[in-house]
């Protein structure tokens, strides 16, 4: 009888055990590398509200920025590795997986953030999401931060001339290299994090990135001026690892995916407003001046950047290009 009870016990507890186990959320980290102001940042905390809210007791998302657990260099890997579950990297960093992202990182290629838009709807731009899942790559989707521009520690920053021989921090892409190497600038790798003390220090001369980067890591404060180029886009891919979101629930699948989507969209939204406004900051402050740039101007840098195209075409294909170019129109 003793040992009835016993066992009715021991079985009973471990009932409510499995219960509890069965009970723990899913949790879902997020790790990005920019601060919380900026429009990815935003997106981020958005989506942790979204999720939790749709999935109440079944996901907890941790949100990790500012490269809190990883930097440029060990996120992706880290995703792979299963130690993370959602990252959103520049689209730059995705070469060594397709070369078709590259598209993104042409010079000149969209002319303002609606063509990009109209570009990543449409059907080459959705195919892309998917273009890496062979690899254990799931994009989900598509965060702006803005169009880029070009930052130095000189006067004056009008012309390609004005950059030769200068060192500028370029993120790890192949096409950036090859777009500053056009123009005679000596491009030097270097992860996001370490930029603001090379700036400061003179280890590189310049940099480019959107004005809600630029004030966010206080670049403004240690470069004399900004040329508004809007020569390219930094946008990002929310990516997760392949394997563990086949593996995941139906219920749990379709509330991710429908808070990625709203919360895509609320990024999106705030992109250009963040930029409009840090702009403003950076003027504000009066200490790197924003040089505004004639047609003459924009053109000499289009033609000095324009072999680039032609350089990365084969590995990121014809059709694709176009599909792009159509898009500002």
């Amino acid at each position: 009888m003793k040992f009835r009870l016993i066992h009715a016990l021991v079985a009973s507890s471990l009932i409510a055990l499995s219960g509890a186990v069965a009970a723990q959320p899913i949790i879902v980290k997020f790790s990005h590398v920019v601060a919380e102001g900026t429009p990815k940042g935003q997106g981020a905390l958005k989506f942790k509200e979204l999720a939790e809210k749709k999935l109440p007791g079944k996901v907890q998302v941790q949100v990790f920025p500012s490269s809190q657990l990883f930097g440029d260099a060990k996120e992706l890997e880290a995703v792979l590795l299963g130690d993370v579950q959602f990252i959103a990297p520049s689209l730059s960093k995705f070469d060594r997986f397709t070369k078709k992202l590259q598209v993104y990182d042409l010079p000149f290629m969209f002319n303002d953030l609606a063509a990009l838009d109209k570009f990543q709807s449409g059907p080459q731009g959705q195919a892309l999401l998917t273009e890496m899942k062979s690899k254990g790559l799931l994009g989900l989707g598509y965060w702006h931060n803005g169009m880029k521009q070009m930052s130095s520690n000189k006067d004056v920053l009008k012309r390609p001339e004005d950059i030769k021989g200068l060192k500028f921090r370029i993120q790890a892409s192949d096409v950036l290299e090859a777009q500053f190497k056009a123009v005679g600038a000596n491009p030097q790798k270097m992860a996001f994090a370490e930029v603001y003390q090379a700036l400061q220090t003179g280890v590189v001369d310049g940099q480019e990135n959107t004005y809600s980067n630029i004030y966010s890591q206080k670049f403004f404060e240690v470069q004399k001026t900004i040329a508004e180029t809007n020569h390219g886009v930094i946008d990002y891919l929310v990516v997760t690892n392949s394997k563990w979101w086949d593996g995941l629930p139906a219920d749990i699948k379709k509330g991710l995916s429908e808070a990625m989507a709203e919360a895509t969209a609320y990024s999106n939204k705030l992109a250009s407003d963040i930029n409009e406004a840090d702009r403003k900051k950076i003027v504000d402050a009066g200490k790197a001046k924003i040089q505004l740039l004639s047609k003459e101007d924009l053109a000499a840098w289009r033609k000095a950047m324009a072999p680039v195209w032609t350089q990365f075409e084969p590995g990121i294909g014809k059709d694709l290009i176009e599909a792009a170019q159509k898009a500002n129109n």
